[in-house]
């Protein structure tokens, strides 16, 4: 165990338990199971994240879902792009409820419109490194905003149950550093009975199934924080994991990281 990985596991045993621990019945899919790569690095180059707002009961946006899956193919994936499709709960009145959706994806899409990052909610809504972006919608590439240096963002599993996320960003932030990190799934499948996707079979991939947020703090030059690997009951033919963070109320990431989860 590196020197810093062992400070981080010092200072959260002296500090008692992390706040916010996963409820403990997402735990039906345990990544303890899984024979996990001990590290997730981003480098010193920013890297993009691509997040999809959308809704099974939607019905514009399983096209949106299936140009977000074709991403699983991009050379640039998990590099210096990771995309995420995170389910809205503002569409489950309307015929259907979005086991994926989650209403703290909705909040962060508002922040987004709070910080003019985005100008309105809507689904399938993309935005693309903290900026809204339409170009799918008229049907451009996906060109990535040019890659400043933000400092490395890495991720370590110490066991098959917790993980450390490190940060090292160019200066010291003014403001909380905040993190999020998340367990994809791809290629999960729902059947949907009801609203306007009534009758089809929606595949998703890059979906969040189960995340965890926080507060980074600073020791010895570095933000860090211990938290549990989140797990889901959702099962998926693959998985990832990947972790961002940002800077106060703002939602927009300064740093991107994450990489595929392999089998036992």
């Amino acid at each position: 165990m590196s020197d810093s990985l062992l400070k981080w596991k010092t200072a959260s045993a002296a500090h008692g338990p992390w706040r916010g621990l996963l409820t403990a019945g997402l735990i039906a899919v345990s990544l303890g199971a899984q024979a996990l790569p001990t590290r997730f690095s981003s480098g010193e180059a920013q890297v993009a994240l691509l997040e999809l707002y959308t809704s099974e009961g939607c019905s514009s946006c399983p096209p949106a879902d299936r140009w977000l899956s074709k991403l699983q193919d991009d050379p640039r994936l998990w590099r210096e792009l990771i995309p995420v499709a995170l389910h809205v709960d503002y569409w489950d009145e309307i015929g259907w409820t979005d086991v994926f959706a989650s209403p703290a994806h909705t909040t962060r899409q508002q922040d987004y419109v709070r910080h003019a990052g985005l100008s309105q909610v809507y689904t399938p809504g993309l935005v693309l490194q903290g900026r809204e972006w339409r170009g799918w919608f008229r049907g451009q590439d996906l060109h990535l905003p040019a890659a400043r240096i933000a400092g490395p963002l890495t991720i370590d599993v110490l066991d098959g149950s917790q993980a450390t996320i490190r940060f090292v960003p160019p200066e010291k932030s003014a403001n909380e550093l905040r993190y999020t990190i998340a367990l994809l799934g791809i290629g999960v499948e729902s059947a949907i009975g009801r609203g306007e996707n009534a009758g089809k079979r929606l595949r998703h991939d890059f979906v969040v199934l189960a995340e965890h947020s926080g507060p980074l703090e600073l020791l010895n030059g570095e933000y860090g924080a211990n938290m549990p690997l989140p797990a889901s009951h959702r099962s998926a033919a693959r998985y990832a994991l990947v972790a961002w963070v940002s800077r106060g109320s703002d939602p927009a990431p300064l740093q991107a990281a994450g990489g595929w989860l392999t089998g036992p």
